[in-house]
């Protein structure tokens, strides 16, 4: 007879990430997709993290383990097992694979839109670290990589960014805290556009905008980012906020843990959390432009994005000659009509290609490109990527 062949072992994976957060549900999401893929793993999931997973996680026996970058992190390390960790508010850890937001391009995107809102005056605020002593000091590192991103662009576009840094919740006094906000935001030019470091953040701006009898988005137009469209929602009016892809994410990272636990060694010491775009609300409606031709003509843009126009339909929708339009434009944001038409079009294509499953051909058709081929060269000009890579990079589903 032949040996009946042992059944293999289902892995154990424990999941410390809270569920509260829109970024942390979607993170889970990724990390069941993939599991659907390559398991079947057996989960112990704790949405409460660590702290209150310790007790018991020595006794449950787990093969692997995805969790926030918490406390004992060097005790998670001394358990000798696959582990990576979502970063939040510490630098990488050593020993571990980790996660962590392209801060960088989510402060180029709040930047580029606040700049096509025609703002001339910004502003960023964030989180910093503690001024006391804590058991866990947080360095915010992602914080302020988003302010350095957001201010070099805003200084490339030929305008300066102010910043204001509030300490970490733990040991922020809101009830003083939003005094010293609320007086902060008075001190700043006017109309401001301003970006906050996450949307809880923007949320706390908004809210001191009130205090402040500042109407957002008129005299203070906030950008936020994750998305977390509950906060965003809470917010009033709704917030703009930038998209960061968590949920794909959250499947590199259990794909990432099921070669760990193949063996392999060949996996990246980061994973990098894509930003993809704004989605843009009540928070940031608003064109702030001297010249009203020229809000005109932005307006008939953002309204005909999804249609296949030209610059003389721009210039008839302001009222201009071509020429007249084309000096004005240049004069207020710095660049041609035919080059914001073709970023402002570019970005949609790319909404489309994140946030929905039509096929490339369909969505070439839906926006009035006469073929796919003059489609893809029209997207990759501005992107430096064909629509098909972009899609396989920033969309939801890896692999």
């Amino acid at each position: 007879m032949v040996p009946r062949r042992a059944a293999r072992k289902i892995p154990t994976i424990a999941l410390l990430i809270e569920s509260s957060r829109a970024s942390g549900r979607a993170m889970l999401c990724g990390i069941a997709k993939c599991a659907h893929h390559y398991g079947p793993w057996s989960f112990y999931w704790e949405p409460g993290g660590l702290e209150k997973a310790w007790p018991k996680l020595k006794a449950l026996d787990v093969d692997g383990i995805i969790l926030r970058d918490v406390d004992k992190l060097e005790e998670v390390l001394d358990l000798g097992i696959p582990a990576v960790v979502v970063g939040h508010s510490r630098t990488e850890v050593p020993g571990m694979v980790n996660v962590v937001t392209d801060s960088a391009e989510i402060g180029r995107i709040a930047a580029e839109h606040l700049l096509q809102c025609g703002f001339k005056h910004f502003a960023f605020c964030g989180y910093g670290e503690a001024t006391t002593p804590l058991p866990r000091r947080e360095s915010f590192t992602w914080s302020a990589a988003r302010w350095k991103s957001f201010a070099r662009h805003v200084r490339r576009a030929g305008f300066e960014a102010q910043d204001y840094t509030m300490p970490p919740p733990e040991t922020r006094v809101w009830r003083e805290e939003r005094h010293q906000l609320a007086a902060w935001l008075q001190s700043l030019p006017k109309p401001v556009g301003l970006m906050a470091c996450n949307d809880d953040c923007g949320r706390q701006i908004m809210e001191a905008c009130k205090l402040a009898r500042l109407a957002v988005p008129d005299a203070v137009g906030v950008v936020g980012a994750d998305n977390d469209e509950v906060v965003c929602g809470l917010a009033d009016p709704p917030m703009s906020s930038v998209v960061i892809n968590f949920e794909r994410a959250g499947y590199e990272t259990a794909l990432v843990l099921f070669r760990l636990l193949r063996g392999s060694r060949r996996v990246p010491s980061k994973i990098t959390v894509a930003a993809t775009h704004v989605v843009a609300r009540r928070s940031t409606d608003i064109m702030t432009l001297s010249d009203p031709q020229v809000t005109k003509a932005l307006q008939f843009i953002r309204d005909h994005a999804r249609e296949n126009i030209a610059v003389d339909d721009v210039a008839r929708a302001a009222g201009l000659s071509r020429r007249a339009l084309e000096i004005r434009f240049r004069r207020e944001l710095g660049c041609s009509i035919h080059h914001h038409v073709r970023r402002v079009r570019t970005d949609q294509i790319a909404r489309l290609l994140v946030e929905t499953e039509m096929s490339v051909a369909r969505i070439a058709d839906s926006l009035g490109f006469p073929d796919v081929q003059h489609f893809a060269r029209y997207f990759r000009a501005v992107k430096q990527i064909s629509p098909l890579a972009y899609r396989k990079a920033y969309g939801s589903r890896a692999g």
